[in-house]
């Protein structure tokens, strides 16, 4: 019964990031797809047409094998060794860059959401949350 839950909560996902899908192609919008389809997931879930638990563990499935889905795009590399040679230590720089904004965007939206969860209080000076 878990198993038949969780393939209907990714369907349920699939559903989503298809119908960004098609309207980014019926609109000819310069955006992803799948940014569309989470906009639309982030609206159903906070107008409450659909409802977390739906989708959590689906979600969290396909969080949890993340690595998986970028195997083909990393074996991709290797068509374009020429460029690497060229470009490669731009490159990296870039990769660096943007991974480590990434990473310090996430950080404090995640520390915002915390606080707000949290009722709007203020962490002490050197204490640590217990997320």
């Amino acid at each position: 019964m878990k198993v038949v839950r969780l393939i209907g909560q990714v369907l349920i996902l699939t559903v989503f990031y298809e119908a960004g899908r098609l309207i980014v192609q019926a609109l000819e919008i310069p955006i992803p797809g799948s940014l569309i389809g989470l906009g639309l997931l982030l609206i159903f879930l906070a107008t409450g047409v659909i409802r977390l638990e739906w989708v959590e563990a689906g979600a969290a499935l396909l969080l949890s094998e993340m690595l998986l889905f970028f195997i083909p795009a990393s074996v991709q590399v290797v068509d374009f060794g020429s460029l690497l040679a060229k470009s490669g230590i731009q490159l990296v720089a870039v990769i660096v860059c943007s991974t480590v904004t990434v990473m310090v965007a996430v950080g404090l939206v995640t520390e915002r959401i915390v606080r707000w969860k949290q009722g709007g209080r203020k962490w002490k000076q050197g204490t640590q949350s217990s997320v």
